[in-house]
């Protein structure tokens, strides 16, 4: 006679079915109720955002999170040992530890900052202006966003190094064979974004950033356009550097990192000075705090962070595999929608794409398209994207983009494709 299972067994076989048993599709239409803003209309008609690529909306989690801290946690970081200063500075470093998990790195080596242009600036300014001069160049795409080509003007201009560009294809891809040749000897620094916020291009940055390794050339990642739509591991990238924005995946304005190798956050020189990134101050010379905190002078962005680290703790409930997969199906329909428009002309095309469509309407100056796309409440932007030089390779003073989040639905593009329809009407 065989004996019965005990209750324990029972409920280590439910829990062993559970684990293996997938778990549920999320509900995109409870998700999207979860964006306050999205439901508001604008000119009487429902908001349908497709400008998530300038900026994402924020979820009640990251709201809750910033009043909360401002109503029970007030107070400076680092400095007190009162019950608030200490609270607010775990908060704060909680987020710091949260994010770095988020992207497979050492709290110890992420700088927080106000977000990518900080972070390239630092990059810029602390790593490269001393270490570059005259002869030595810096490689940057065609396709980079202003945050990382000015900051290395700037520095070229004051060190004597120079400024050289790897182009794209016709697609609107990265074209390796071009990028192999210009690296160089005299290439000590190559700026590269993970996805382009133009065209959505997703680069292959382990690959570059594996070859510009075995070359000794520093790489420098934007990651702006990355995070809020892909998993993204900084460690299995291999780059020197990884930067990027909290505003754009879900966090607050005014927040942001940089992820930077150890060898290098310790031989950087301060960026900015002041109070908490110093271990000790005479008049005769000062010694500094360890990496991260030697580059975080100043009282931070507090509440901005305890809200960042709600986003990521948002992003990863959901997954960002389920986020990619999502964005990828509303991509795919808004792609078939938009391609069977006359006269619209997708700019950008690469294989592998962010959900990101920058688009041009024959007869249409983009800023009369998005202002009378904006009178059927949908909101795209209209412009050059902060990527003039890429603009101007593709012959286009300005494009409208329709940039998509995990948060949209089929029904913002098919008031999108209406709205468009409208819109050439009374264009002619």
């Amino acid at each position: 006679m065989s004996t019965p299972p005990s209750r324990t067994q029972d409920l280590a076989e439910a829990a062993a079915a559970t684990a293996a048993a997938p778990a549920p599709a999320p509900d995109w239409a409870a998700i999207r109720a979860d964006f306050p803003l999205l439901s508001r209309q604008v000119h009487g008609k429902p908001l349908s955002y497709l400008d998530s690529a300038n900026t994402s909306q924020k979820p009640r989690a990251v709201i809750e999170a910033m009043d909360a801290h401002y109503r029970q946690h007030n107070a400076n970081i680092s400095r007190a040992v009162h019950t608030l200063g200490m609270e607010a500075t775990e908060a704060y470093e909680s987020a710091r530890t949260r994010l770095a998990a988020f992207v497979n790195v050492r709290p110890d080596d992420l700088v927080l900052t106000s977000g990518t242009t900080q972070a390239v600036n630092l990059v810029a300014y602390s790593h490269a202006l001393p270490r570059l001069g005259p002869g030595d160049t810096i490689l940057l795409s065609r396709m980079e966003h202003h945050a990382n080509i000015v900051p290395w003007q700037l520095v070229a201009g004051r060190n004597g190094a120079r400024i050289a560009v790897a182009d794209i294809t016709p697609e609107g891809e990265l074209d390796l064979d071009a990028l192999w040749r210009a690296m160089t000897p005299d290439v000590r620094i190559l700026g590269l974004t993970h996805v382009s916020n133009v065209l959505g291009t997703v680069n292959p940055v382990a690959q570059v950033c594996r070859e510009a390794r075995r070359r000794g050339i520093v790489t420098v990642i934007d990651g702006s356009q990355a995070l809020p739509h892909r998993p993204v591991d900084i460690a299995g990238i291999g780059c020197d550097f990884y930067a990027f924005t909290g505003h754009k995946m879900l966090g607050p304005t005014g927040t942001g990192a940089l992820w930077a190798r150890r060898e290098h956050l310790d031989s950087m020189p301060p960026f900015l000075g002041g109070g908490e990134m110093i271990r000790e101050v005479r008049f005769e010379g000062s010694t500094f705090a360890a990496p991260p905190h030697k580059f975080e002078a100043g009282t931070p962005n507090i509440a901005g962070v305890v809200g960042l680290g709600a986003a990521v703790d948002y992003l990863r409930a959901i997954g960002m595999d389920r986020i990619e997969a999502r964005e990828q199906e509303l991509l795919a329909y808004a792609t078939n929608a938009l391609s069977a428009l006359p006269g619209l002309r997708i700019v950008g095309t690469a294989r592998e794409k962010a959900a990101v469509i920058s688009f041009l309407v024959e007869g249409a100056h983009a800023h009369d398209l998005a202002t009378l796309l904006d009178l059927e409440g949908v909101a795209v932007r209209s412009g050059q994207h902060c990527a003039h030089p890429l603009m101007e390779a593709l012959g286009a003073p300005a494009t409208c983009r329709a940039s998509l989040a995990f948060y949209n639905d089929f029904d913002d593009i098919d008031r999108l494709v209406a709205a468009l329809g409208k819109a050439r009407a009374l264009l002619g």
